[in-house]
């Protein structure tokens, strides 16, 4: 009797522990990753050439990047392995991807998502502008290519990243003009019981500051970012302090994030249901404990379905891959108390990571305060003040039929950056809260491909062996 095939898409911290498990029970999973390398964003590896300690690469956190690169090291040879990788559609339990520009077709009877998430971001006048990054998009350029997004950089926003990213960027030497963070101190104290779920994670956030401060580095709590200055190049970042002033900080580069969120654009195509999250403001699908979706053969884990960071995706990805297995043969006592141990554990990470939302909390309130005139959609520059024409006058009440006539969300990205955004500025136009603007769909393809993916053929069914690259197949 065929074994079933089990599809694991990401190869980060959950998809790697996934795998694992699976293959000491004799499993044989397909492993299929964007990234060139293993790892994911958050144990992102550097490029072949260089040659930087795992200490210096992650700091506090180099021995579990080690432990995880370690262990997909030592899977590659049972397991069939897709790097470089990106599935584009999903269809009646196939796969649709492409490597190095050459279709693949993959089916599959369980499909794991640990897609793991991307930046959130707020728009801030003048971000459009030269200069302005992600906060992901600068940790990315400085973990992967050993440089920094300016001469001198200013951090805003909101989250456990903005200050992270920011003190990396310290030991790295660079200049940091500040950090400016949208949150107060209020919110922090509230959070408080939760974020002594994991005691050491918050105290080496503690640390962090106080590092900043002490290199004599401005740290700002209860701010407004008012405008990123400049003239096609970012030439300052003002700024409302929490007692009314505006000041203005010179640089010549702004990082900008609130948070990460999901990746779930690939859950929205597989079928699954979703729900609107209050604590969050964004639609998140639907999981039960274990992972489990509304789609009976499909599972999501780590945070491409909940922010909870890459110690709970470990287990999240442990959890989702014993749960699979019991769907194929029945799970022995002691993969019973295993997989009891687990949620015990996963549940005091969720308490951590709800605690962190409360501390760093979403401030929805400065899309209201946005001038009609500041760039909403980067991909298409489109307004503020055309996507409320688009409920005014063409009676747009939802995000994908305001999509349609503002073009908001229809660029590039797919809506990952604005889509939220653009729903609570429909909402605001109605006077009604962000959910009841609805959640723009995801369409395949969801991230850009090369034309000539449409105009080659799969080939005939095979597996491709680790080292090996992918050329037109359909396994």
């Amino acid at each position: 009797m065929e074994r079933p095939r089990i599809v694991i898409i990401g190869a980060g911290p959950a998809g790697i522990r996934c795998a694992e498990t699976l293959v000491q029970q004799g499993i044989r999973p397909v492993v299929i990753d964007e990234q060139p390398q293993s790892g994911g964003q958050i144990y992102k590896r550097q490029p072949t050439p260089f040659q930087r300690s795992y200490q210096k690469l992650y700091g506090s956190e180099y021995k579990k990047a080690e432990s995880v690169h370690q262990t997909f090291d030592h899977l590659i040879n049972d397991i069939d392995y897709y790097p470089g990788t990106s599935v584009w559609a999903i269809e009646t339990q196939t796969l649709y991807a492409h490597q190095n520009e050459s279709p693949v077709e993959i089916r599959f009877d369980y499909l794991i998502l640990c897609t793991g998430a991307t930046d959130r971001v707020l728009p801030v006048e003048g971000w459009e502008q030269a200069g302005t990054y992600s906060l992901g998009g600068a940790q990315i350029a400085l973990k992967h290519q050993a440089c920094a997004i300016g001469h001198k950089i200013a951090f805003t926003g909101t989250g456990p990243l903005l200050y992270l990213v920011a003190w990396q960027y310290l030991k790295a030497g660079a200049t940091v003009a500040g950090v400016y963070d949208t949150s107060g101190f209020i919110s922090r104290l509230k959070a408080m019981d939760k974020l002594l779920m994991k005691p050491a994670a918050l105290w080496q956030g503690l640390k962090m500051i106080g590092a900043l401060k002490r290199a004599g580095i401005p740290v700002h709590t209860g701010v407004v970012p008012r405008k990123i200055t400049g003239e096609g190049e970012v030439s300052g970042l003002d700024i409302i302090l929490k007692n009314g002033t505006c000041t203005h900080v010179d640089c010549d580069a702004v990082a900008l994030g609130f948070h990460i969120k999901p990746e779930t654009q690939l859950a929205d195509l597989a079928g699954c249901e979703f729900s609107f999250d209050r604590q969050s403001e964004l639609w998140l699908p639907v999981v039960d404990s274990q992972g489990r979706t509304s789609v009976p053969h499909v599972f999501c884990a780590g945070d491409g379905c909940r922010i909870l960071g890459a110690d709970a995706a470990e287990l999240s990805g442990q959890i989702v891959a014993l749960t699979v297995l019991a769907k194929i043969r029945d799970l022995n006592n002691q993969l019973e108390k295993t997989q009891s141990t687990l949620l015990a554990r996963f549940s005091r990470m969720k308490r951590f990571g709800e605690g962190l939302l409360t501390a760093f909390p979403w401030p929805a309130h400065l899309i209201d305060q946005l001038s009609d005139g500041a760039v909403v959609c980067r991909c298409e520059a489109i307004t503020k003040a055309e996507i409320k024409l688009s409920v005014r006058e063409k009676e747009a009440t939802e995000v994908n039929r305001s999509k349609s006539f503002s073009r908001a969300g229809m660029g590039r990205c797919q809506g990952r950056y604005c889509a939220h955004v653009n729903a609570t500025i429909i909402a605001g136009e109605r006077h009604q809260s962000p959910e009841t603007s609805g959640r723009q769909r995801s369409q395949a393809p969801v991230k850009p491909i090369p034309v000539n993916v449409y105009t080659k053929t799969p080939g005939q069914s095979s597996h491709n062996h680790p080292s090996q690259k992918v050329s037109g197949k359909a396994i």
